[in-house]
C-alpha cells in the first residue's frame, strides 16, 4: 500500500472528463469504466451533476456507496446500494428530523462491519445559531440508516469545531478541532474507541502533522499506517501523505504531481477505495476566490488509479 500511494508522487493531473456510462451490475464502481494515472471525473451524471457534489466513499464491502451533494442550500449525504448484482440510482439519507430546514451533512466515513456512519454534521439547530460544525453519528437498522445523533462530548464540544471525522479499523476516530491546546488553528485529533459508542479523552497526533498552518480534510488508511491530507505545509497545491513509523507520524511529505493543479480551485476530500486500488478526491471553485463555501459555484469528485 505504502508503494501505491508513494507512486502517487509521480502521477499527472489533467483535468479529464469522463463520457457517461450506464451503470452496469457487479461492478464495485457503478459500472464506470476504470482510470488511469490520470485523474477523470468519477460517475458523471449519477454522482457529479450539474449541482456541487463532495466527497465519495465506499463501505469496506463495496456495497455501499456515499456522497454528498447540495441541494437548496443544504448539504445532504446520498447513497446507493448494490442491490441483486445492480446498483440503485443514489438516494438522499435523511440525517436529521427536521428534513426541511437548511442544515449540513457532509464527510461520511463508515465502519468497517458498514452499520454506523459518522459525519461533519450542522442541525437545522445549530444552524440557525449559526453554531460550529460537530461530529454526528447515523446508525443502520434494518437496512435503513436513521435518524443521526451528535457525538458525545469529550469528540463533539459546545464552544469548538469538531470536523473532518474518519473512523479507523478498531472503531477508534480521527477527526479535527480547533479546540484549545493545539500547534496551529485547527488539529487533527485521535480518539480511542471504547464501548458502547463511547470514546477516550482525544490526542493531538503530533506537530509532525499539526502545525501554526490548519489541518485540514484528512484520510487515513483502517490501519493507521499512512495518512492523507489537504496540503498545508507548503504553498503547492494539493495533498501531503503522512507515514507512521514506530508508533509516531512523520512530516508529511507533498503528492508532487507532474502536472500543476489549478491553483483557481481548492482541493480536499482525500480518500482511498478499501481495495487500495484508486484515489478519490473533490474539488471546489470559489467565485470570488476565498469566499468560503458560500462562494462555491462548482463542486467535482475525482479518481485516479494507484496501480502501475
Amino acid at each position: 500500500m505504502i508503494n501505491r500511494i508513494t507512486s502517487l508522487l509521480f502521477i499527472g493531473l489533467v483535468v479529464a472528463l469522463q463520457s457517461c456510462k450506464p451503470i452496469k451490475p457487479n461492478n464495485p464502481y457503478l459500472g464506470q469504466k476504470l482510470p488511469g494515472t490520470i485523474p477523470e471525473l468519477f460517475a458523471p451524471s449519477i454522482v457529479n451533476t450539474d449541482a456541487i457534489e463532495i466527497n465519495t466513499v465506499f463501505n469496506s464491502s463495496f456495497t455501499e456507496l456515499f456522497f454528498t451533494r447540495k441541494i437548496d442550500g443544504s448539504f445532504i449525504i446520498h447513497h446507493s446500494e448494490l442491490i441483486d448484482g445492480n446498483w440503485a440510482t443514489p438516494q438522499p439519507i435523511q440525517m436529521y428530523s427536521d428534513q426541511d430546514a437548511i442544515s449540513v451533512a457532509i464527510d461520511p466515513s463508515i465502519t468497517q462491519d458498514g452499520n454506523t456512519m459518522y459525519f461533519l454534521g450542522i442541525n437545522p439547530e445549530d444552524r440557525s445559531n449559526n453554531s460550529s460544525p460537530d461530529v454526528f453519528r447515523s446508525q443502520k437498522r434494518v437496512g435503513q440508516w436513521q435518524v443521526a445523533s451528535k457525538v458525545e462530548y469529550p469528540i463533539s464540544t459546545e464552544k469548538y469545531a469538531e470536523s473532518y471525522p474518519v473512523v479507523v479499523a478498531d472503531g477508534s476516530l480521527y477527526f479535527e478541532s480547533d479546540r484549545p491546546g493545539g500547534f496551529g488553528k485547527r488539529d487533527i485529533y485521535r480518539a480511542q474507541y471504547l464501548e458502547n459508542g463511547k470514546f477516550d479523552t482525544p490526542v493531538n497526533i503530533g506537530s509532525e502533522v499539526n502545525s501554526e498552518s490548519n489541518a485540514r480534510s484528512t484520510y487515513v488508511s483502517p490501519n493507521e499506517s499512512f495518512l492523507i491530507t489537504s496540503n498545508t505545509f507548503s504553498e503547492e497545491k494539493g495533498f501531503s501523505v503522512s507515514f507512521k513509523v514506530k508508533n509516531k507520524w512523520q512530516t508529511p511529505t507533498h503528492i508532487n504531481f507532474v502536472e500543476p493543479l489549478n491553483k483557481e480551485w481548492t482541493y480536499y476530500c482525500p480518500y482511498v477505495s478499501p481495495d487500495n486500488k484508486y484515489f478519490f478526491f473533490s474539488r471546489r471553485y470559489n467565485d470570488p476566490p476565498g469566499s468560503g463555501w458560500k462562494g462555491v459555484t462548482e463542486g467535482e469528485v475525482y479518481w485516479v488509479s494507484l496501480l502501475f
